[in-house]
């Protein structure tokens, strides 16, 4: 699959036959049923991105492009600013084996992990176990949070090597070591040998409420992980266990919580939707959650239709909301924190305070759809990126490279990782702080140290980094 060479993401198909009715006259190009030449397939190209694009008024014309060129190629040509602000819109050449990947369907380890080393000086390096995925290969074969990878199919990990290592292969083994000092061990007695597999991710991935009742606190604590609704056999499973969640935090009385997108790359809106709604303060189904930007057609077409709040969206009625419970809300962030994840930080600042504590976010409040071939004449589709969205103060300048900033800037490195929720965990211990409630006694643990990553962001399985996904659903 090609996504341009670039790390793209989100959604289902975009029909441009919404139910508003706003599709363009002749939008498809007339071609034969058969014919998937390079020039028909890039026509196709041109004229949706002309249509839906959020900038299609600075696409260049079409007669100055390669009517031949390999459709990667081409779409390339149509991306405005790549580098500083559409990072996100992509191509495909498998669009049916994007589309599982956005219902958070994929063929992988289920490992996510901070590749680092252990001093500045240092040539080895490790795979820092910060979260494997419910129901993967890795956590069957026994991996969990806080496990170091030092060697991969019997070789350490260098900074020289560990690109090699980690290459596209579906099997590997995995030793398992520890750190002491700078020094990193292996311990070949816990070599793991794990082939991928199809795993649909169970976005919870965590949820308890920490009791600190001396303190005037009982906190709900949940690990969330992308922004699905539920599989295809049951389309809000997932949705529904985070209601279930909310439904415990509400009954037992929880009046803090702490929200942990560390690992959250986005996803469904309407995922987003249902988890501001069973957050916010004083909110209800006349209070607007988001707005929307089209381009300028749509834009106008939907307020000629729709009128002037067409592009408003408010909030859920969710039985199991807890915002009369709560007076802010504590949201981990990383680099990786992205969209989706950013829409329901900054779809709840205009009602509750929001503290994030981590690492900058990444940055995109733009939200997209994956576009096919309705008429099927080829593979390819498009993550195209449709607009951009604002909270009900129209605010929206978190659309760069610098992200959301942390409240609390922490870095999140400090080896070895602890379990969700444990006083000692690096960013759960300056949440405690914040809330002035000191680490309890018996969570003072070992030795740890701080090691030196090699990326910004969280990877996963080979080397790769999270999608970034807001996906509008039509």
């Amino acid at each position: 699959m090609n996504i341009g060479n670039r790390l793209s993401s989100v959604a289902l198909a975009l029909l441009f036959l919404f139910s508003i009715g706003c599709k363009r006259d002749n939008v498809d190009p007339v071609a034969p049923a058969n014919d998937t030449s390079l020039s028909n397939i890039n026509s196709w190209v041109y004229e949706v991105m002309k249509d839906a694009y959020f900038w299609s008024s600075s696409l260049p014309a079409q007669n100055t492009l390669n009517a031949n060129a390999n459709p990667s190629d081409y779409f390339e040509k149509l991306i405005y600013k790549r580098s500083t602000v559409d990072r996100y819109s992509g191509i495909t050449d498998d669009v049916a084996a994007l589309q599982k990947e956005f219902k958070g369907i994929s063929k992988i380890f289920g490992i996510q992990y901070q590749i680092a080393a252990p001093d500045q000086n240092s040539s080895n390096v490790g795979l820092y176990l910060s979260y494997v995925v419910k129901g993967s290969p890795a956590e069957a074969a026994g991996l969990k949070r806080g496990d170091i990878i030092t060697k991969v199919d019997g070789q350490a990990l260098t900074n020289g090597n560990y690109a090699t290592l980690l290459r596209n292969n579906d099997t590997h083994s995995f030793t398992l070591g520890t750190l002491e000092g700078t020094m990193l061990t292996s311990d070949d007695n816990k070599t793991y040998s794990i082939t991928k597999a199809e795993v649909s991710e169970n976005p919870v991935g965590f949820s308890k409420i920490i009791d600190k009742s001396k303190y005037g606190k009982k906190i709900g604590y949940v690990v969330y992980t992308q922004f699905v609704p539920g599989t295809d056999s049951s389309p809000k499973a997932y949705d529904d266990q985070l209601r279930k969640v909310f439904g415990e935090f509400k009954a037992q009385g929880v009046n803090e919580l702490v929200l942990d997108l560390r690992f959250n790359g986005g996803g469904y809106i309407s995922s987003a939707e249902t988890l501001a709604s069973l957050i916010g303060k004083n909110i209800s189904t006349s209070k607007v959650f988001y707005k929307e930007q089209w381009n300028e057609n749509y834009t106008a077409m939907m307020k000629k239709q729709k009128g002037a709040n067409a592009l408003d969206h408010n909030f859920l009625a969710e039985a199991n909301n807890i915002g009369s419970q709560l007076e802010r809300v504590f949201v981990l962030t990383s680099q990786g924190t992205a969209s989706a994840s950013e829409l329901v930080i900054n779809g709840l600042k205009p009602y509750m305070s929001v503290i994030t504590i981590g690492d900058h976010t990444n940055g995109k409040n733009l939200f997209g759809t994956l576009i096919d071939d309705d008429q099927k004449r080829w593979n390819w589709g498009m993550y195209v990126m449709l607009g951009q969205t604002a909270n009900a103060n129209n605010e929206s300048d978190y659309g760069t490279t610098n992200g959301i900033a942390a409240n609390y800037k922490v870095d999140d490195t400090v080896i070895p990782y602890r379990s969700f929720g444990d006083d000692n965990e690096t960013l759960f211990s300056k949440v405690l702080n914040v809330m002035d409630v000191p680490v309890s006694p018996n969570a003072r643990l070992g030795a740890t140290a701080s090691v030196k990553p090699l990326s910004s962001e969280f990877l996963k399985d080979n080397l790769q980094t999270g999608e970034k996904r807001m996906i509008m659903e039509f």
